[in-house]
């Protein structure tokens, strides 16, 4: 029986081209932050790019206040239960942007190869909803924006990769980890020198559900995953 396309390994060459899924939502991300640069610069009518982006961060960022709200009084409206999955889409500036998308395009470039586009997105999207639901739980009144919740999702599918790899060759499983420790490391330094919001729990979780999700969005399991990985 022939192997998923997403599972063969990719032919030898000196470019692989990137994931579909990966490449859209770079697209999505990077178009919407232009529009607001654009605007602001008054290219755009409409008030101005300042006034674009804090009508948009009130409309469809997520606030932690939305979800105790929905909890305590048992409703769910679909036009605050979208708020999980388009915070994301949304960021506080250019540069909170760039970063993202150049996460998405190196984290998302391995994780697609591996597992294809439709995991990329689940893993994405998963993530960010996993991080908004533990940030919702915070008396914290900013509001959850940016990607990088499901960034971290994707590092999260990356270190599976890594760790089924080290099961594979019977290496040290931990090392997996590095980048994940790295990463945390980083933000706590700068936490502990500039300050921190507790948004990193949401990227935190974002990790954790990302290499949870993995073990579902797979495809043909751990045996044959196991096998392409032995090839690269």
């Amino acid at each position: 029986m022939p192997e998923p396309r997403s599972l063969r390994p990719a032919p030898a060459g000196p470019v692989h081209p990137l994931p579909a899924s990966v490449i859209g939502l770079a697209v999505v991300i990077f178009g919407i932050e232009v529009m607001f640069e654009l605007a602001q610069r008054g290219l755009l009518g409409g008030g101005g790019g300042l006034g674009w982006r804090a009508s948009a961060i009130r409309d469809w960022a997520f606030f932690g206040q939305v979800q105790q709200w929905m909890l305590a009084n048992l409703r769910f409206p679909p036009d605050l239960i979208v708020r999980y999955v388009t915070y994301p889409l949304l960021h506080l500036s250019f540069t909170h942007a760039v970063f993202v998308c150049v996460f998405i395009l190196a984290m998302g470039k391995m994780v697609g190869e591996a597992m294809g586009n439709l995991a990329v997105l689940a893993i994405f999207f998963g993530s960010s909803v996993g991080g908004a639901l533990v940030y919702g739980f915070l008396v914290d009144p900013f509001p959850l924006v940016g990607g990088f919740p499901g960034v971290y999702g994707l590092i999260g599918g990356y270190t599976f990769l890594m760790w089924l790899r080290a099961r594979a060759l019977k290496e040290s499983q931990l090392m997996a980890f590095r980048l994940i420790a790295f990463l945390l490391g980083i933000q706590l330094l700068f936490g502990l020198l500039f300050g921190a919001r507790k948004d990193w729990l949401a990227d935190l979780t974002g990790f954790a559900c990302g290499f949870g999700l993995s073990f579902v969005v797979v495809p043909g399991g751990w045996a044959r995953l196991k096998d392409v990985l032995r090839r690269r």
